[in-house]
Parts: structure tokens; C-alpha cells; sequence
């Protein structure tokens, strides 16, 4: 070999262990900020779930060593199967073009099975509502479990726990305006502490009591249930608050990809979950009475505070995880025409993920505060926390088999027994807190079934005023045929005419001929459409169809992650022939005003609440992102 080829060899070595150095750089800031994002709900879960299992199985004031040990293991087998076997090994390998969530599934599982897109949208829905429940209930029940800790520190403390729960989730929807951007830099590091204090807690409660070790055995587990039949329910139910959260892992997938979501776990979060968990039972074996709040009475006196201040700090985290993730998941709904448009502003002008739903937010923060408020309690509050984290599990048990048979292309053999699995496991868990429904599970069933029929109203009622509509309208093509012709009164530049039905003609272009008389040179019927992906490439963005020498069809295709914005897509028009000009152009609208009919198909009150949601709707100049002062807004009145 030639000195050159040795020096070019030794070059492109460089530049490849740059790049590995540059790549595990990387990985390691995606693993720091998994931490934040992913896993601040189920890193505050050892707040209370050990707490809430011991006071099922001690409802008589006394827990023996198989009541801790048998808990203790029903919580590493949970954690095992449900977060590292289901969904580090199987669901976050279901990515719809590097997404996940409940509605990514959705759209996966329905372009696999179109035969059966209504019971998938069914599902789907299900999941969404389920999980708007667990968007109030985890900020309630994470911030008030973290500020309890000031009792342990002086009982004088007890009456400033409400209030300043109450204070800190005012700050927390306040600052939300201001997006996640400016603090997320320290969600990862704040996070990391939490876990790495969780761990050295564990560790130094297991070193006086090594034989707690002995509850990885899932002997112990299966022992304590079948010795406590009575508390078998229960004490599931109770457990099942350790694993709160696991959705998570795949919701924020496309945030992080895989690979930093399952380091961060299999390294940081799994093992400082188990070190704290187990540390709970020794602590436990250690006294002879029970602890009122097993985790800060486990940390030293000269800790507790700073603990305290810790586990505030992560509850905050953890709740902005979940508040940002409704967000996300209600920008999803209104493209995928489930709900009316929101108004949504981007809070960071190179993250488009990080947005700001002003509505949303009013709504979650006053049903947070209502939580607080009724409930008084984390323990109370724990009732009603794990009957839509294991109703949204189902679902994806659900949705994941059709996925894992066409789409990851597995035997129907191997996908069956996999989403059998995990549906029966979830399905015990799910039964488990089903009991609670008197207790509080009722106000997670409550907040679900109102946003079921809320979507469902939406979904039926835009359905039916689409069908009444259309059957007022004439075709496009035999109107620009006639208009071809008899040419009215042309005047310069384009009109762009936005509809839903680009094969009739729209509402505003009729009006339009009807009131001014006249038709611009160029006129183009728009409509935008919702794909089953997450995100559409430029190339496939714009479909353009010339009608005839005055009229245009042109479909604009967006991801359902992705924000509309209309001048935007039209500008890649250019490189297809259209000479699109924004300050030629002028963008007409239809606004319809809505009366409610007896015979509309719904019942008046489905009627009205369709009506009223319509009227909340955002401006689509607005959500479109259409300079205001290119469009004409026309107005007509549909009976439905």
C-alpha cells in the first residue's frame, strides 16, 4: 500500500471515529432528555404505589414479611413484563414513520385493515379520551404526592399542602404560554438527580436488610395472591400505580427515536426504580410499625428536605411531560378531523414539536385544580388514576396485533400469542381497577366518555353537514365547463377558493359569481387533506390538476404532526408551472353559520353541541396561516 492510500486510509479512520465520538454525543444528550420527558411519570410513581399496595395489604395495621415481599415482587414483574418486555422489546418497534402514540397506532392499524376502520377509529377514539383523563390526573396526583412530603418534615406544615399544590399548578399552566423550550434544558439534569437519589435511598435501606432481595422471586408474588384472595384485586390495583406511565415510552417516541428510549431505561430508570422499590420493603421489615408515608420517612432527617424539594421539582417535570403530550395529541385529533380546530401557537421557531394550545391549556388547568380540590389527597386520588393508563393499554394491545401481523409482517401464530399476552395481563390490572369506580375511577370514566362525545358529535355531525351541503352543489366540471363558454367579466390575478370537496363547486365561488359578477383569470379550487403519516415530504405535498384554462385543482397533503400552512405549500407550486404569487392572490373562505334542524339526522341536543363546537373553532385564516389581509370571507347559512 502507497504512503497516499495509507494517509487516505488513515484520514477516513479519523473521520469515521469522529463521527462515533459525534454520534454517541448524540445519543447521550437524546438519553438526558428521555430522562425528562419520557420517564417523569413513572419516576414519581415511588411516591405512593408501594405506599398505597402496603396499605391494602395492612388494612388491619400490620403487614408480615410475606405481605412486603409478595408486593414488592408483584412490582419488579409488572415493571419486567409490561415496561421492558411489551414495550421496550415489542411496541416501540410499531412506529408509524418514526412515531407513536394512540393515534399513530390508529392510523397504522387502519391503512393495514380498511375493511375495519370504523372499529379502529372506535379504538382509537377510546385511547385518546382515556388518555385526556390521565393528562388531569397525573399533574394532580404527582404535585400533591411530592408537596405531602412537608408533613413528614413538621406536621405544622399539613394546612400549606393544598394551597401550595394549588400555587405551583397555577405557575405550571401560566408559564406554559411560554413553551418548554427555555427550561427543557434542565428537565434531563433535574431528572437524572431524581433517579440517581431514588437509587442511593434503595441501596441504603437494602444493605441492612439484604434478604428483601429474595422478592425478585415471583414466588413471592404469586404466593401473597393466592394466601390474600380477598386483597388479591386490590393490591393489583395498588401496583399497577408503579407502571403509570409506560405509555409514555411510545407516545414520545418520534421525540427520541428507540434507541436513547431504551438506554435511558434499561441503564438509569429500571434499576433505580427497583434499588428504590425494594429499599421501601426494607425499610418496612425494618420497623415494627407501619410508616404513614413510606418514601420520606425512609430518607434521612438531614435529606428530607432537599428530597422534598427534589420530588416537587420531578412531579413539575412529570406533569409537563403529560400536559405537552395532550397538546400533541389534540394537534393529532383536529387533522385527523376528530375535533374542531384549535388555535395552536408554536412556541420555538426550530422545534415544531414544542406548541402551545391556549384553550387546551385553560381546560386541563381548571380540571387539575378541581381534582386537587376534591380529592384532598394523593391517596384519594389514587383511585381514580389507574383505570385510563390500563383502559388506554388495552387499546394498544388491541390496535398492535393487526400492526404486528401486516406491518411488521410477524406469523399470525407469533402476533396472536404476543397481543394475547399482554392483553391478558392488562386485562387483570384493568379489572383490578375497575373496583374503584365508587372510590373515584369515576371521574377518569366521567372525563373519557364526555370527550367520546365530543368526537363522536364532531365526527357525525361534520359528516352529515358535508352530505347536505354536497347535494346543494353543482359539479365543478360541468361549472367551469359553462363558465368556459360564457365567460363572465375576467379580472386580473388568482383566486384560491378553500373546500373540502374539491370535485364540487365551493360555496364561496358561487356566491362570489352571484354577488360580484365577475371571475378572476385564474382561479384555483383548494383543498386540504390529512395522510395516515405522521409527516409528507415537500415532493409529495402539492397535487395540481388543471380543470380548464380558468380553473385548477390542487390538493395540499399534510401529516397529522404536522401545522398547515398554505402559502408555504403553495410556493412549492412553482416548481410544477404554477407562478404562484402571494400578493396577487386572494384567498376566499365560507363561513357557514349553522341552525339546527329536527330533521337533521342527530338528535337537537347533538344538534346544538355540534353547532356550539363549530362556533369555537379557530379562524381558519388562522390555523392555516393565511396572511389576513389576502382573504374574503363569505357568509351562508346551513340548516343541518
Amino acid at each position: 500500500m502507497s504512503n497516499a492510500d495509507a494517509g487516505d486510509g488513515g484520514a477516513a479512520a479519523a473521520q469515521s471515529a469522529a463521527h462515533d465520538v459525534h454520534s454517541q454525543q448524540s445519543v447521550r444528550i437524546l438519553v438526558l432528555g428521555a430522562l425528562g420527558v419520557v420517564y417523569g411519570d413513572i419516576g414519581t410513581s415511588p411516591l405512593y404505589a408501594f405506599r398505597e399496595a402496603l396499605f391494602v395489604a395492612a388494612s388491619d395495621g400490620s403487614a408480615t414479611r410475606e405481605d412486603v415481599l409478595g408486593i414488592l415482587s408483584l412490582i419488579i414483574w409488572a415493571l419486567t413484563l409490561i415496561v421492558t418486555v411489551k414495550y421496550v422489546t415489542f411496541v416501540l418497534r410499531a412506529d408509524n414513520k418514526g412515531e407513536g402514540g394512540t393515534l399513530s397506532l390508529m392510523s397504522l392499524a387502519a391503512s393495514s385493515l380498511p375493511a375495519r376502520s370504523a372499529a379502529i377509529l372506535v379504538l382509537g377514539v377510546l385511547g385518546a379520551a382515556l388518555f385526556t383523563g390521565d393528562s388531569m390526573i397525573t399533574p394532580a396526583i404527582s404535585v400533591l404526592a411530592a408537596v405531602e412530603g412537608l408533613e413528614t418534615v413538621t406536621p405544622a406544615l399539613e394546612p400549606y399542602v393544598l394551597p401550595v399544590t394549588l400555587v405551583i399548578l397555577a405557575g405550571l399552566f401560566a408559564v406554559q404560554r411560554f413553551g418548554t423550550g427555555a427550561i427543557g434544558g434542565v428537565f434531563g439534569p433535574i431528572t437524572f438527580a431524581w433517579f440517581l437519589a431514588l437509587g442511593v435511598s434503595g441501596v441504603s435501606h437494602i444493605v441492612t436488610n439484604p434478604a428483601v432481595l429474595w422478592a425478585v422471586n415471583p414466588y413471592h408474588a404469586v404466593h401473597y395472591l393466592v394466601a390474600n384472595p380477598a386483597l388479591a384485586l386490590g393490591t393489583i390495583g395498588a401496583v399497577f400505580l408503579a407502571v403509570t406511565g409506560a405509555e409514555a415510552l411510545y407516545v414520545d417516541l418520534g421525540h427520541f427515536g428507540r434507541r436513547p428510549i431504551v438506554t435511558a431505561w434499561l441503564w438509569i430508570v429500571f434499576p433505580c426504580l427497583l434499588l428504590n422499590y425494594i429499599g421501601q420493603g426494607a425499610f418496612v421489615l425494618n420497623r415494627t410499625e407501619l410508616p404513614e408515608n413510606v418514601f420520606f420517612d425512609m430518607q434521612p432527617r438531614w435529606a428530607l428536605l432537599p428530597m422534598v424539594v427534589l420530588a416537587t421539582a420531578a412531579t413539575i417535570i412529570a406533569s409537563q411531560a403529560v400536559i405537552s403530550g395532550a397538546f400533541s395529541l389534540v394537534r393529532q385529533a383536529v387533522q385527523l378531523n376528530l375535533l374542531p380546530r384549535f388555535s395552536i401557537l408554536h412556541t420555538s421557531e426550530t422545534q415544531v414539536g414544542q406548541i402551545y394550545l391556549p384553550r387546551v391549556n385553560l381546560l386541563l388547568g381548571i380540571g387539575v385544580m378541581m381534582l386537587v380540590l376534591g380529592f384532598q389527597k394523593s391517596g384519594n386520588l389514587a383511585s381514580a388514576y389507574g383505570i385510563s393508563v390500563t383502559g388506554q393499554m388495552v387499546v394498544t394491545d388491541l390496535l398492535l396485533f393487526s400492526v404486528m401481523r401486516r406491518i411488521l409482517n410477524w406469523s399470525v401464530t407469533g402476533a396472536l400469542a404476543a397481543s394475547a399476552l399482554f392483553l391478558i395481563v392488562d386485562l387483570v390490572f384493568l379489572g383490578s381497577n375497575i373496583i374503584k369506580v365508587i372510590e373515584g375511577g369515576w371521574v377518569t370514566l366521567s372525563i373519557a366518555l364526555v370527550m367520546c362525545l365530543i368526537i363522536w358529535t364532531w365526527v357525525r355531525g361534520g359528516r352529515y353537514l358535508f352530505d347536505k351541503t354536497r347535494r346543494n352543489e353543482i359539479p365543478l366540471d360541468f361549472l367551469a365547463g359553462n363558465l368556459l363558454k360564457k365567460k363572465p367579466y375576467l379580472v386580473s390575478g388568482t383566486a384560491v377558493f378553500l373546500t373540502s370537496d374539491p370535485l364540487s363547486a365551493p360555496t364561496a365561488l358561487m356566491h362570489s359569481l352571484k354577488h360580484y359578477k365577475v371571475l378572476h383569470e385564474q382561479n384555483v379550487i383548494l383543498s386540504v387533506v390529512t395522510a395516515p403519516q405522521p409527516v409528507v415530504a415537500d415532493s409529495e405535498r402539492v397535487k395540481m390538476e388543471t380543470v380548464n384554462e380558468l380553473f385548477m385543482r390542487v390538493t395540499l397533503t399534510f401529516g397529522y404532526m404536522e401545522q398547515p400552512n398554505i402559502p408555504r405549500a403553495l410556493a412549492i407550486c412553482r416548481k410544477q408551472g404554477w407562478k404562484f404569487d402571494i400578493m396577487s392572490t386572494s384567498f376566499f373562505l365560507s363561513r357557514r353559520s349553522l341552525k339546527a334542524s329536527p330533521n337533521s339526522g342527530m338528535p337537537v341536543w347533538q344538534d346544538k353541541l355540534f353547532i356550539g363546537l363549530a362556533r369555537t373553532a379557530a379562524d381558519a385564516t388562522e390555523y392555516f396561516q393565511i396572511p389576513t389581509g389576502r382573504v374574503v370571507e363569505i357568509g351562508t347559512q346551513v340548516v343541518i
